[in-house]
């Protein structure tokens, strides 16, 4: 007969966990990820030396960039290997990974949500396209981010003629999840979370393999009386924490946004923005957004494209989906991204992605730090960080058409109006169109052959991708490429018909 949910505290829950084991943690930034837990796991190495060896294993990046998330478990010892899809909102993991002294690999985040269901179902892996001809590619590197990574955790394959990634499975042993209630059994709901997350597949897979499920909530309830509403059963959860408040924020930018678990026609009133050549790029890209639309905007400046369309009334016309799982309403910004205000739905973050790899987005709005003479992008790294590519992958390569914004410099960049039109006041130290970029995250050939529409958004420029290579399409008022364009490039565009780009994109109200 079953027996009730063990409850313990979060220190008598990672006592559990042994040396080598492999450790999944879920969540999105801040949203949904168990921050008691892997502050215990902290505690516990510190306190005692144990565990050692562990494998880290994540979908979305999770941390502030400060001490939170994932930062808890960036000790040389507690971790031996990391295979994760966005790093940056823990550097103090990256910082490890590129003093050599951890296994490090970044793999797209769709497919590693992915894959934690293919291990659920002790399945051989994800075979998918995604990553073809990028650093995740085995021709290229394999993911692979420091001389002590060895091990190919991907390999290429032929199918039907074709050729195919298989993402390899391997087991997990120990799921790190999060939820809002708990009731007797052990059951999961999530109804003050903002997101969903992979917490099914996660907890299906450790425990699929003899492993245990540690689940942090906010609350205990006697029973959650709508079964549809359990994302997790009972069967799978070995014990449950309940949190203090200061260890279970909705997100790590607040302690609680009622608008991100609630539908509403209306949306909330933008904050008014100045002049800057943020806005200048965010404009240029809306314009790029057709009525009816299916769209996706990246972490950073992308995310300024909601704002100007709120500003200009034009958030009706289209729907904003975030790769975490909301459709529709505003995409939340800084450390509360992932959550949307006033989502029309919230799905499951893999079902999203299945939904992305389909070719389910219409256009993707998206950031980049270098682009070379082919159009490729990188996005990972960059002023000797290594970022990691997130769920970029997955939609840069699906979507069927593509913006990238940027600034055309970086570094210093100050730009100001006069009666002439744009006029750069100071140059960027950082030329961001390179003759060779250090990853490859995207690559513009492979789009131009699966039919993708790609343009390139920059406050003075915009370029699109053509099958000669980069063009030059338009430039700002009052900005000659001879001057203010070809200087500052490591390669030279091509240089056919020229517009001005369009005015309103400049206009200081």
């Amino acid at each position: 007969m079953r027996g009730r949910a063990r409850i313990v505290s979060a220190d008598e829950a990672v006592a559990a966990i042994p040396d080598g084991a492999t450790v999944a943690v879920g969540g999105f930034v801040g949203a949904g990820h168990p921050e008691a837990l892997t502050a215990a796991l902290e505690r516990r190495h510190l306190g005692t030396g144990t565990p050692l060896g562990l494998t880290l294993l994540y979908a979305a990046g999770q941390g502030d960039r400060g001490d939170r998330g994932l930062n808890h478990l960036a000790h040389p010892g507690l971790l031996r290997r990391v295979v994760g899809g966005h790093w940056n909102l823990a550097p103090k993991l990256g910082q490890l990974a590129l003093a050599n002294e951890i296994e490090a690999y970044n793999l797209p985040q769709g497919v590693l949500c992915a894959l934690f269901r293919e291990i659920a179902a002790k399945r051989p892996g994800v075979i998918t396209k995604v990553g073809l001809n990028t650093f995740i590619d085995p021709l290229n590197g394999g993911g692979r981010m420091n001389a002590r990574t060895v091990e190919p955790l991907v390999e290429r394959l032929e199918l039907d003629g074709d050729q195919w990634l298989r993402y390899r499975s391997f087991p997990i042993h120990v799921g790190l999840i999060r939820a809002t209630s708990a009731d007797g059994c052990g059951n999961l709901s999530m109804e003050r979370e903002g997101i969903i997350g992979d917490v099914l597949p996660i907890a299906q897979a450790a425990r699929n393999h003899g492993g245990i499920v540690i689940a942090q909530v906010e609350r205990t309830v006697g029973r959650i009386d709508d079964p549809k509403s359990v994302r997790v059963p009972g069967t799978l959860v070995d014990m449950i924490v309940v949190a203090s408040p200061e260890e279970h924020a909705q997100t790590f930018g607040e302690q609680f946004n009622g608008d991100y678990v609630i539908s509403s026609d209306g949306h909330a009133e933008p904050a008014p923005a100045g002049f800057s050549e943020r806005r200048i790029i965010a404009r240029r890209a809306l314009m790029e957004i057709l009525p009816g639309e299916i769209v996706n905007l990246g972490i950073g400046l992308p995310e300024a494209v909601a704002s100007v369309a709120a500003e200009e009334g034009r958030l009706d016309d289209f729907t904003l989906t975030v790769e975490s799982g909301p459709t529709g309403g505003v995409p939340a910004s800084g450390l509360s991204f992932g959550c949307s205000s006033f989502p029309e739905a919230v799905i499951d973050q893999p079902s999203q992605f299945d939904f992305y790899d389909g070719g389910g987005i219409d256009i993707a709005v998206l950031g980049a730090v270098e682009v070379d003479p082919e159009g490729s992008v990188n996005v990972t790294s960059f002023a000797g960080r290594f970022a990691g590519v997130g769920g970029f992958v997955n939609i840069a390569q699906n979507a069927r058409r593509l913006v990238f914004c940027c600034t055309f410099t970086a570094g210093g960049l100050k730009i100001a109006l006069d009666a002439a039109g744009l006029r750069i006041g100071t140059e960027g130290r950082h030329p961001k169109f390179v003759s060779r970029i250090s990853h490859v995250c995207f690559h513009g050939p492979t789009a131009l052959a699966n039919g993708q529409e790609v343009l390139y958004v920059t406050e003075r420029a915009v370029f699109e991708l053509t099958r000669e290579g980069l063009a030059l399409r338009e430039t700002a008022p009052g900005i000659d490429p001879r001057r203010d364009i070809l200087p500052h490039m490591g390669f030279s565009p091509i240089l056919g018909p020229i517009r001005t780009m369009n005015a309103s994109c400049f206009s200081t109200r």
